[in-house]
């Protein structure tokens, strides 16, 4: 079975919705998914109480920065590569004699 992977708006707002119409079941019943995981985020929303407005890094940032990094390394990598095989193939030409 496929685990559905929501999005923190999403939870977010289900949550304020199911606190608004007073109803778990109805809101959950309407977007397809268990009560039980609504109460889940609702719970874990009340236990964060300010703490949800306190300022996080964006974990998503986080990871396309590491992306990024990991990323201009293999670039920088390939750069030397490059390099390596322009200046190989110089010293062929110029042995060969053309």
């Amino acid at each position: 079975m496929k685990r559905n992977k929501y999005t923190p708006r999403f939870k977010f707002d289900r949550v304020i919705e199911s606190i608004k119409k007073d109803s778990v079941s109805e809101v959950s019943r309407q977007y397809g998914f268990g009560a039980n995981l609504l109460s889940k985020w609702r719970s874990d929303f009340l236990e964060g109480g300010y703490s949800f407005f306190e300022t996080k890094p964006n974990q998503e940032v986080e990871s396309l920065k590491k992306q990024i990094h990991r990323l201009e390394q293999l670039l920088g990598k390939k750069e030397v590569e490059l390099a390596l095989i322009k200046n190989f193939a110089d010293f062929y030409e110029s042995q060969s004699g053309r």
